[in-house]
């Protein structure tokens, strides 16, 4: 549930230490021997930021070669080591190991936990689709024991990396504001980022034009053209961002579902000004807009032809398959195919895989791992 997820947040590392650091630094104070430490190092490398290793014994007994001949089985028992450590779970190499491997830290005179290890190994998928009546007669267990055992498995992390922090938040700060005004959609340049730099005319006015003041003469020149450089940046990023504000109103007003494809030779030939230039300009620059912060370059995507031979930006499909799983019925997500069926039947031609690598851009789990994730909301 909601509730289960923020209290699992709350337990959060906050030391900026990645998933990675963190298991090496337990590593280093484990005593292993150095031919272990260094199967240990590369099994940590195999190891996502949510906690699942994510290549096979072999491959990494071979990633160690020719340093280090080293058999599966060896690689099998420092595993054994590295899936001791915090936090628990990791190191998994399935949800149902996760799962065991956290059961496995606690007492075994836990009330349910025999039965809890029964569920993990074997019966996730009924928990995920609750059939609780078919599991209690699969397990042969009573009621009390059978939610007994369900209480310590839903106590469980399912991504215990998630547990550990890559680092603290970093926070940007807007270089253009957009605001909705009578006269429509309204861009200023945030003042705050503008460097403060003028000439002392004072100084100035005091270089003359005989020899001995060549040099100065020179860097005066410098400055000027500085701050006449300073001035033409500040008039470039006016009117990118003009640009963008008017190719993406329908953004501004009704959401990602409406931004409209748009790429950089748009933008460029609007301001008369070189693609280069305008890659540039958006670089790392922020638009505050009352939707959010984002980033200039969030507003280019390339574009899926409609039926109807209008275009769709892949920002505006990534939203509406964000919107598909959000609202599926937990029961029954929706794979791939079917989210493709329903975006064409909008008149959005997708194939499968398109959906799948917009899926797993945005960290959305495939639909049968969504399935599983509904035992935590039990």
């Amino acid at each position: 549930s909601g509730d289960e997820d923020e209290r699992q947040q709350e337990y959060a590392d906050e030391s900026g230490k990645s998933l990675q650091d963190h298991l090496m630094w337990q590593l280093e104070l484990a005593g292993l021997a150095p031919r272990e430490l260094a199967v240990a190092r590369a099994i940590v490398d195999a190891i996502s930021d949510d906690g699942y290793l994510t290549e096979s014994l072999a491959e990494i007994a071979h990633t160690l070669r020719p340093e280090l001949e080293c058999s599966t089985e060896e690689v099998r028992g420092v595993l054994e080591r590295v899936q001791a450590l915090d936090p628990p779970g990791v190191g998994a190499r399935s949800v149902a190991e996760c799962i065991e491997l956290q059961l496995r830290q606690l007492d075994p005179a836990t009330p349910g936990f025999e039965t809890a290890l029964q569920i993990a190994r074997a019966h996730l998928e009924l928990v995920a689709q609750r059939e609780l009546t078919l599991l209690r007669r699969e397990l042969r267990a009573t009621e009390e024991e059978l939610d007994a055992a369900l209480a310590l498995v839903r106590s469980c992390h399912p991504r215990p990396g998630a547990t550990v922090s890559a680092g603290s938040a970093q926070y940007v700060v807007p270089d253009v504001f957009v605001r909705r005004t009578e006269h429509g959609w309204g861009v200023e340049i945030n003042p705050a980022t503008l460097p403060r730099v003028r000439l002392n005319q004072g100084y100035a006015s005091l270089i003359g034009r005989n020899a001995s003041h060549a040099s100065m003469r020179a860097q005066l020149q410098e400055a000027r053209w500085l701050l006449k450089s300073l001035e033409i940046r500040h008039e470039t990023l006016m009117k990118v961002a003009r640009s963008i504000v008017e190719r993406q109103t329908a953004f501004l007003e009704q959401g990602e579902e409406h931004m409209r494809p748009m790429i950089l030779k748009d933008i460029a030939e609007a301001v008369a000004m070189h693609e280069s230039t305008v890659s540039r300009v958006t670089s790392g620059k922020y638009m505050h807009t009352p939707r959010g912060v984002f980033e200039l370059r969030y507003f280019f995507s390339s574009h899926v032809e409609g039926a109807d031979g209008s275009g769709t930006s892949s920002t505006a499909i990534r939203a509406k398959i964000r919107k598909l799983v959000k609202d599926e019925d937990a029961d029954a997500p929706l794979s791939d195919g079917r989210i493709a069926e329903l975006l064409s039947a909008e008149g959005i031609p997708v194939a499968r895989r398109t959906v799948a690598k917009y899926r797993e851009a945005m960290g959305i789990v495939a639909s049968n791992e969504r399935r599983r994730a509904g035992l935590k909301q039990m």
